[in-house]
C-alpha cells in the first residue's frame, strides 16, 4: 500500500476530494465562502499551509484566533484551521449557538497529547506529598481542555509564550512553587530569564511518576512537566555551530519552545509574533535563521524579499500535525457546512470549560 493510499484510508472525506484539481477546490471553497458570508468565519494558525492560509478571514497564534472568534459574533460556523486544542480554546471562548468545526480531527499536538489529565491528576497527588500545598499550576496554552481546566480549578492560569515571563511573575506572588505544563523547554527558558537557576528546577517524568532532580527537594522553585514540541525540539546547538562557521553574518531567532542550549546560544529567542515582526522591521539584505515552524518560515522568506532568510535546521520539515489541515479537507468541511450537515464539532463539557475559562480569564486579566 502507498502512503498515497493509507492517508486516503485513514481519512473521513470521499475520495473524490483527492482527486479533484487545486482550482476546482480553490473555487468550491471561495463559491461556499459568499454562499454563507458573515455567518462563517475561518481562523487561520501561522504553522498552516498557504493553500488553507489563502482563505484564512484571520491569521495569528492560537490564543489570538480563539479570541478573535469569541469576538466574531455574527459567525455561525467557525472552521478552525490550526490543531485540537486550539479548536478546543475557541468553543469554550465563543457562544454556545456557535459551531467549531476542525476540517480533520486527526489534526493534534503531539506536545498537548504529552500531558493528558490522569497523569497531571496523578503528578499532583505525589507533588503535594513532597512539597505540600505549596505549587501553583501554570499550562502553556498548547495543552488540552482538561489540563487548562485542571489548572483553572487549582488556582491557576493559563500562558503564552508572549506572556509567560509575566505570568510566572504572577504565579509567584501566589504560591512558592510553579508546576510548569506541559512544555519544559518554555518553563525553563521563562523562568532561566527570570533569574531562577537551573539547579533551582526539578522535571516530573509522567511514564516513570518520578521528579528528576540534582540539588535539594527544598530548594526547588519550578516544576517542569517532561513535554517538548517536535518541532522545535529538532533544532540543535550543532545546527547553530555549523552555522556559526559557514555563514557568521547570520542572525539567528528562535522560538522558547527550543531546547536551554539552543536559545542561550541564538541571538534573539522569541514567540512566533515576536519573530515575525522581528523579521519584517530587520534591515534591508540583513540575513536570519530562524529556529520554528517550516510553513511560517517559508512565508517569512517570501514576504520579505530584500532579507536573506534560512532555517535554522536545513532538513526541517513542516508540523505533521498542523499539516493534516489541507485543501480537500478543507474544502469538504465547508460543504457540508452548506449542506446543512457539518461534520467534525468540537465541544467541550460544561463544568471543563467553566474551569478552563478561569485559567484563561487570569491570563487575560494580566497579559
Amino acid at each position: 500500500m502507498s502512503l498515497l493510499e493509507a492517508f486516503k484510508l485513514k481519512s473521513s472525506i470521499p475520495e473524490t476530494y483527492f482527486t479533484m484539481t487545486e482550482e476546482d477546490m480553490f473555487e468550491r471553497v471561495r463559491s461556499v465562502k459568499k454562499q454563507l458570508g458573515n455567518k462563517l468565519y475561518i481562523p487561520g494558525h501561522h504553522y498552516q499551509k498557504d493553500e488553507v492560509i489563502q482563505f484564512a478571514d484571520t491569521t495569528g497564534d492560537s490564543l489570538q484566533l480563539a479570541q478573535q472568534s469569541a469576538k466574531n459574533r455574527d459567525a455561525e460556523y467557525i472552521v478552525f484551521c490550526g490543531v485540537h486544542f486550539m479548536a478546543e480554546t475557541a468553543d469554550m471562548l465563543t457562544e454556545n449557538r456557535q459551531k467549531v468545526i476542525l476540517p480533520d480531527m486527526r489534526a493534534g499536538c503531539s506536545m498537548a497529547d504529552m500531558a493528558d489529565i490522569h497523569q497531571t491528576e496523578k503528578a499532583w497527588e505525589h507533588l503535594q506529598s513532597s512539597f505540600g500545598d505549596t505549587i501553583l499550576p501554570l499550562t502553556y496554552v498548547n495543552s488540552t481542555a482538561a489540563i487548562k481546566a485542571f489548572c483553572g480549578k487549582n488556582g491557576g492560569a493559563t500562558v503564552t509564550s508572549s506572556n509567560a515571563e509575566r505570568m510566572l511573575q504572577w504565579a509567584f506572588t501566589q504560591k512558592e512553587r510553579i508546576l510548569f505544563l506541559p512544555d519544559q523547554h518554555l518553563g525553563r527558558n521563562t523562568a532561566y530569564a527570570l533569574g531562577i537557576p537551573l539547579e533551582k528546577m526539578a522535571v516530573w517524568d509522567a511514564i516513570a511518576r518520578e521528579l528528576e532532580i540534582e540539588g535539594d527537594l527544598s530548594d526547588v522553585k519550578v516544576i517542569l512537566w517532561k513535554g517538548h514540541c517536535s518541532v522545535h525540539e529538532k533544532f540543535t546547538v550543532e545546527n547553530i555551530q555549523s552555522l556559526r562557521d559557514s555563514d557568521p553574518e547570520m542572525r539567528i531567532i528562535v522560538h522558547p519552545e527550543c531546547s536551554h542550549q539552543v536559545v542561550q546560544q541564538s541571538d534573539m529567542a522569541g514567540s512566533t509574533h515576536y519573530i515575525i515582526q522581528a523579521i519584517q522591521n530587520a534591515e534591508p539584505n540583513s540575513a536570519w535563521a530562524i529556529g520554528t515552524e517550516m510553513n511560517l518560515v517559508n512565508r517569512l522568506k517570501k514576504n520579505n524579499p530584500d532579507k536573506r532568510i534560512v532555517s535554522l535546521n536545513p532538513n526541517m520539515c513542516p508540523c505533521l500535525t498542523m499539516n493534516r489541515i489541507d485543501l480537500p479537507h478543507l474544502t469538504y468541511a465547508l460543504e457540508k457546512i452548506a449542506q446543512g450537515d457539518p461534520e467534525n464539532i468540537i465541544t467541550v463539557a460544561p463544568l471543563t470549560t467553566e474551569n478552563a475559562v478561569k485559567a484563561l480569564e487570569r491570563m487575560l486579566a494580566r497579559a
